[in-house]
């Protein structure tokens, strides 16, 4: 009985041991190439230009300007992989010779430059933050009374990740600080309303996908009529024209109501 129970346990763990280097596909998974990273460790230049576009060392891919994280890089087979969502087809790949082409579809030529490690600083990362500590306050009459609408956008240490093409047409990630707003509503010295608002509680209006890469740029004070204070909230793709525009209506007994207006 006990050579029957090893004997069923092997043909149990078969299955998983050879879908651990496999795809779900079935098909196996391909290695990267550590020749291939080998031969790209160093500082690469454009061909034209001269211009340093990274060095690439150990497993990371370093940029020139100080808004860009690192990235991690691997080949396999014909394609150059850095970070998680860039891939590039590499054309032509030497010694000191790398061509691929860019997320544009352009072709970009490189050369290795055996000199540079010298004249390369690899910079520290900076976060950046699109907005400082901004306070704003607004006096509103209405029916009588004296209203006070106080508002601070405060910077974080949330970290958003954002991505972009550089001037190379390179698939580089910025990362920004993320913000709170605080809203507080007096009538007279009696305060009605008080909270504050993170990019997370307008999910129900902005697709996720947009959310992810957004930060909460700001709260203005639009107008006010019979149904209270409006006031706009605007969720925005860092480095983008894209937008969305959330109202937020303030009752004069404090509650409170959004819709989506633009995006």
């Amino acid at each position: 009985m006990r050579h029957i129970f090893i004997y069923v346990l092997i043909l149990a763990l078969l299955p998983a041991a050879v879908g651990c280097g496999s795809r779900k596909d079935g098909s196996p998974e391909k290695k990267e190439s550590r020749e291939a990273k080998m031969l790209l460790q160093g500082v690469w230049t454009d061909e034209e230009t001269e211009d340093i576009v990274f060095k690439m060392q150990g497993d990371s891919v370093f940029y020139t300007d100080s808004t860009s994280v690192p990235a991690y890089f691997k080949v396999i087979d014909d394609t150059l992989y850095i970070g998680r969502m860039a891939r590039y087809h590499i054309e032509k790949h030497t010694d000191h010779v790398l061509w691929f082409k860019n997320q544009t579809g352009e072709l970009i030529k490189l050369i290795k430059d055996d000199e540079g490690e010298e004249d390369f600083v690899k910079p520290e990362t900076q976060i950046l933050s699109l907005t400082g500590v901004l306070k704003r306050d607004t006096v509103v009459f209405w029916n009588g009374n004296r209203y006070h609408l106080y508002i601070a956008v405060n910077p974080t240490k949330y970290k958003v990740s954002r991505h972009t093409l550089n001037e190379d047409g390179l698939d580089v990630e910025n990362i920004y600080y993320d913000n709170i707003i605080h809203l507080s509503v007096f009538k007279g010295s009696s305060q009605i309303f008080s909270s504050d608002f993170r990019k997370h509680q307008y999910d129900k209006r902005v697709p996720e996908q947009i959310l992810n890469q957004s930060i909460l740029n700001n709260l203005e004070y639009a107008k006010t009529d019979a149904e209270g204070f409006h006031l706009n909230a605007s969720v925005c793709i860092p480095g983008d024209a894209s937008c969305y525009l959330v109202e937020h209506v303030i009752s004069f007994d404090g509650k409170q109501k959004t819709n989506l207006l633009e995006y």
